[in-house]
């Protein structure tokens, strides 16, 4: 399941009025109607590097994404589909979703040796890819963006069946037929984000693990594209070795020599093994990110995923992502302890080898809290830090806006040519990474909030 999107928010500017007649003063000839955006922007072929863990750490990790729920229940049989694997897209299909499930396919096939393909006409899918508005998925799963379901083929089946014994992951034996439920009106990045784990989910493993940092299979939603790390652990759990309905101690006799034939590169000293964060951790990650709750109830969530990380004595991406979290809820009320707290977090994330965009999105809200305090110097430094791997990852939200905020602080600084540059290049991207042009118009005018509150300081 992939959660409601809860990382590219700046948040400093939540209860402030956007200033509107900021937003066209620069961005192009439109008149009248608004921003005049550009065609929509989008990445090239996916470069990915594979995981930096041993391959004991890896089949750890394997297990415990295999044989456990994100709820914490345990799945005692190993799961796959057997033979070819057919998809199908349904409802109200986006314009870019099916060009970005081709693409997607043919990652599969050639990166993970997977036989996947379009389903053909008349045919029953293996995965059917069901698009509803947000509005409705929302009444039935509120806290979800999208998310993946067993045995059943549509929105209507899964609606009558989603209390009862047929939709439970943890009775499945064999996969035949699975459904992914994703929202119809959302930007074009966040379509593909959906498309990329949950068909990820729905042909392999079904847990995430908020320790991995070079995964999609990871609910803080910092990757947004399959990683060379989801790749293999694709191709292990299609390994000829294992079989349906495996337990979870019959897989654990196998893994470790199949990793060692598939990533050779792996077969180095393990570091220490990390445990599934307790239901208690993730329960204030939910309240801290979800879209219930003001600024305070945020605060005290955040506060416990700090205190809980501490106890339990992480120094790793848990870590890292609690300070985080703390740091963002309180750019809006406490800059200055924010700046703290993100500090910590990006110390974290730099000791760890594979968490170059956890400090991207650090980068982004210490950016913004510069912009907005008139340190124009720094909002460029940071952004010019991430924009790179921003670019890499393929996260075009976080592009533009790392693109925005630093438009903004060179026009601060009187370099109004290079700002209104800048300011151009970036609706390429923020046509796909927030989609309709009141969403980019909104992007926009919170960011120009910041540079005015950062001029008038």
């Amino acid at each position: 399941m992939r959660l409601i999107s809860m990382i590219a928010v700046l948040g400093l500017t939540a209860c402030m009025p956007a200033p509107t007649a900021q937003v066209s003063k620069n961005y192009t000839e439109a008149g009248t109607t608004g921003i005049g955006l550009p065609a929509m922007q989008g990445f090239g072929a996916v470069v990915t590097t594979g995981p930096s863990r041993s391959n004991a750490e890896i089949a750890h990790d394997f297990l415990d994404l295999e044989f456990r729920m994100e709820s914490g229940r345990a799945i005692p049989n190993f799961s796959r589909f057997e033979g070819p694997i057919t998809i199908r897209l349904t409802g109200d299909v986006p314009p870019t979703a099916p060009a970005e499930m081709s693409h997607l396919i043919n990652r599969f096939r050639t990166e993970a040796g997977l036989p996947v393909s379009f389903a053909k006409p008349g045919d029953n899918a293996s995965i059917t890819i069901e698009f509803q508005p947000r509005a409705q998925m929302a009444k039935v799963v509120p806290m979800a963006a999208c998310f993946v379901v067993p045995r059943v083929q549509s929105w209507a089946e899964y609606k009558a069946e989603r209390n009862g014994p047929k939709v439970d992951w943890t009775t499945m034996i064999k996969r035949e037929h699975v459904a992914i439920f994703a929202p119809s009106d959302v930007s074009p990045q966040e379509v593909r984000d959906c498309l990329n784990e949950e068909t990820a989910q729905a042909m392999g493993p079904l847990n995430d693990l908020y320790r991995l940092t070079d995964s999609v299979f990871n609910d803080d939603n910092f990757n947004s594209v399959l990683t060379g790390s989801d790749m293999l652990m694709l191709r292990l759990h299609y390994a000829p070795e294992l079989r349906n309905g495996m337990n979870e101690a019959e897989a654990a006799k196998y893994v470790p020599d199949v990793l060692a034939r598939l990533n050779p590169a792996g077969n180095i000293a393990s570091g220490a093994f990390k445990q599934i964060a307790p239901r208690s951790w993730i329960a204030a990650v939910e309240g801290t990110f979800g879209p219930r709750g003001g600024n305070a109830a945020r605060l005290r969530a955040a506060d416990m995923m700090l205190s809980i990380a501490m106890a339990q004595g992480w120094h790793d991406a848990r870590l890292g992502f609690s300070y985080y979290a703390k740091g963002r809820a309180l750019a809006s009320s406490d800059p200055a302890q924010a700046v703290r707290n993100l500090t910590e977090a990006a110390k974290v994330y730099r000791s760890m080898p594979d968490a170059h965009v956890q400090l991207a999105h650090v980068d982004m809200q210490l950016a913004a809290i510069a912009l907005a305090a008139g340190q124009s110097d720094q909002a460029i430094a940071f952004a010019d830090r991430s924009i790179p791997v921003a670019k890499r990852t393929e996260n075009a939200s976080l592009l533009a806006t790392l693109m925005l905020i630093k438009a903004e602080a060179l026009e601060n600084e009187g370099r109004v040519v290079e700002a209104r540059g800048l300011r151009l290049d970036s609706l390429d991207w923020a046509r796909y990474g927030f989609g309709p042009e009141r969403q980019v118009r909104g992007r926009m005018a919170e960011i120009a909030n910041l540079g005015a509150r950062g001029q008038r300081g």
